[in-house]
């Protein structure tokens, strides 16, 4: 092989939310940074990919978009094509784009065959081509008992065992393991990692593009859903509790993220003008300047939001979905065990089953969140290293790329068929 600068391809499939594109972004600027001789590119379904910046040697391809229905089932976003010719089409872009960027090493997010299988054939054509395969997952996953069966019906472990080298897991096992109650073997739990979270950092000259500073020099509290999509009932709560208690100390700053549906956004929009002490804004690319001035946090503990939250080492209130997945109760209820957050499951405040969760009790929350213990009271050794183990990682895995490894033929379903 021809002596060329190290390549990396991200593969982010993003359904719905920011959070699997945000992740991608955190670990392509950090591998160029750390390393001059490197090159990113991102394979994502994101339809808004085109808002964010990105560093120098760091570029994206856009993947047609599908959404994710309540049901479960996917649907294009825009194009006029059943769901089956949709992916198809992306599973074609993304080996056409795997093959001709040849990269040394392929990050895959979350998803082992990525959405619906589409990622499948490409994993064994770059197999086939020495390229080193990583899974990434975050902290968790969901249940245990729920993914068991998700991964059993997907055929998932031919995959992990056959086709990838290694599993680097964003978190670190003492809060999760995200495989837990999988019946792996001892193959694949050889092949996996914890590199800690990522830690996120104010970009220098990095302005926030909406707001600066909302409220002057005067503390605020930020509210935040991540891609806003299913943030009505966090959003809804907090802003009752400043309706009804409009003695709240420190006034508070939305923002909706660009998938709150836009009649709610109207809405809420509406209610926080009559209030004195309430801005807002639809969404902001840069919210890690606003996040790390704040006196405090309440999110629903998506993943990228908790890395911002261990990050900027801010007091935090954690309102969590549990539907239709319990990776954000799981994550904010062993974090609060740890004494890193706090955790208002809107559930447990509600009078009965039909009722709205009780403004009294977020309004009692909103006035102690901003004296709350900060995380890093709690010592969690390589709470934060994430980031640079990934470098380290890369490194390594790119190392053996280019030192030449040997190449195993693989059937379609992971299988391996040919002799090292």
């Amino acid at each position: 092989m021809p002596t060329r600068n190290r390549r990396v391809l991200i593969y982010s499939h993003d359904t719905f939310g920011l959070g699997h594109l945000r992740r991608s972004r955190a670990i392509a600027h950090a591998l160029v940074q750390h390393d001059p001789g490197l090159s990113v590119l991102i394979l994502s379904g994101s339809p808004i990919i085109g808002n964010f910046e990105f560093r120098d040697r760091v570029d994206f391809v856009r993947i047609p978009g599908v959404i994710k229905l309540q049901n479960g089932e996917y649907k294009p976003l825009k194009l006029p094509m059943d769901i089956e010719e949709t992916v198809a089409l992306r599973a074609n872009i993304i080996r056409h784009t795997a093959l001709s960027y040849e990269p040394d090493v392929f990050i895959v997010d979350k998803e082992p065959h990525g959405l619906r299988g589409e990622v499948l054939d490409t994993l064994i054509a770059l197999k086939e081509r020495g390229t080193q395969l990583i899974l990434g997952l975050r902290d968790i996953l969901d249940d245990p008992l729920l993914l068991a069966p998700e991964w059993q019906t997907k055929n998932v472990l031919p995959a992990l065992e056959n086709l990838y080298d290694e599993i680097w897991i964003y978190g670190l096992p003492q809060v999760s393991n995200p495989l837990e109650g999988l019946d792996l073997p001892a193959a694949i739990a050889r092949k996996t990692s914890y590199t800690g979270y990522l830690r996120r950092a104010v970009r220098n000259g990095a302005a926030t593009l909406d707001a600066e500073k909302p409220f002057g020099d005067q503390p605020y509290i930020m509210v935040t859903a991540g891609g806003g999509g299913d943030g009505e009932l966090m959003f809804d709560w907090v802003l009752r509790a400043y309706e009804n208690d409009s003695a709240q100390p420190v006034p508070a700053f939305f923002m909706f993220g660009p998938f709150l549906d836009p009649d709610l956004v109207a809405q809420f929009t509406a209610r926080i003008a009559r209030l004195h002490n309430v801005e807002s804004v639809t969404f902001d690319t840069h919210p890690e300047s606003l996040i790390s001035d704040a006196a405090g946090i309440v999110a629903m503990g998506g993943y990228n939001t908790v890395c911002e939250i261990l990050s900027f080492d801010r007091p935090s209130l954690i309102v969590p979905r549990t539907k239709p997945r319990l990776e954000q109760f799981l994550r904010a209820s062993r974090m609060q065990e740890m004494g890193l957050v706090k955790m208002l499951v809107p559930e447990a405040a509600a009078i009965d089953q039909t009722s709205l969760p009780d403004w009294k009790v977020m309004a009692t929350a909103l006035r102690h969140l901003p004296q709350q213990s900060v995380p890093s009271e709690v010592v969690v050794p390589g709470l934060l290293d994430g980031l640079r183990n990934v470098n380290r990682l890369v490194e390594i895995a790119a190392g053996r790329r280019h030192a030449g490894m040997h190449v195993v033929d693989h059937d379609r379903s992971g299988q391996q068929t040919g002799n090292s």
